[in-house]
């Protein structure tokens, strides 16, 4: 079996945990081992996005080091992370040279784990599922950084007894935004409430996303105002499926 890094992230590791023992089991599923080095920490984002070039570069250098150990594909269970450390990590590294080859040939080899598993499952065992509905919520990172919200949808349509719902305005953002929902709470407040009505006008049994960030935004609206919002992750959802099939 071919071995992978997985790279955690903060927001799986403490709120989600489920999430990352189900993409180590999607990887297992597509004839991949996971490697889960114990000293990776964050990706860096929160710092980077809030002007903290220094700090972030910090958090950069030590992901680097974490995972070029090996010569081993990093799978990112996350738009968001992926995106960050494919797109960003070679600009924020670029004054400290001997990091910023590093971070290309990190980069190079970083995948989201929709994009990277979603030819490579056993598709031909769902075949006795119960039909389910489900909304998707494509995150801003998913649709502009990483274009793996393709790769979300394809996952889907390979599932006849999935039937996938898009909510309106699929495209706009949850509201979430990392550090945006902070600086600016009220406009934040205001876009989460239009996504959360669009989602549930689907009438799905659930949503799922592939990024937790904006996961815990639709929820933290939800439980405020007292709403339902059933909800998993992506590779929740999938593991799910592959486990009713094989029950």
């Amino acid at each position: 079996m071919k071995r992978v890094y997985l790279f955690g992230t903060c927001l799986i590791d403490n709120y989600y945990p489920e999430a990352g023992l189900d993409a180590i089991e999607l990887l297992s599923l597509a004839g991949f081992e996971s490697v889960f080095p114990q000293s990776q920490t964050c990706c860096g984002q929160p710092p980077y996005n809030s002007g903290y070039a220094t700090q972030s570069a910090a958090v950069a250098m030590q992901t680097v080091d974490t995972f070029l150990y090996a010569e081993y594909p990093l799978i990112v269970p996350s738009a968001s992370c992926a995106g960050m450390i494919k797109n960003h990590y070679p600009v924020l590294l670029r004054d400290h040279p001997e990091y910023e080859k590093k971070a290309i040939a990190l980069a190079s080899k970083t995948f989201e784990l929709v994009d990277f598993i979603v030819d490579k499952l056993p598709y031909h065992q769902l075949t006795s599922n119960t039909p389910v509905t489900a909304a998707l919520h494509q995150s801003c990172s998913a649709l502009r950084e990483t274009g793996s919200a393709k790769s979300w949808i394809k996952l889907i349509g390979h599932m006849p007894h999935v039937t996938l719902n898009l909510p309106c305005y699929a495209e706009e953002c949850c509201g979430f935004g990392g550090t945006f929902s902070i600086k600016s709470p009220e406009v934040s407040l205001a876009m989460t409430k239009d996504k959360y009505e669009h989602l549930v006008a689907t009438k799905s049994q659930t949503v799922i996303s592939g990024d937790c960030g904006c996961l815990i935004n639709l929820k933290g609206y939800a439980k405020k105002n007292g709403l339902a919002f059933p909800h998993q992750h992506i590779a929740s959802f999938a593991k799910q499926q592959f486990d009713e099939a094989n029950s």
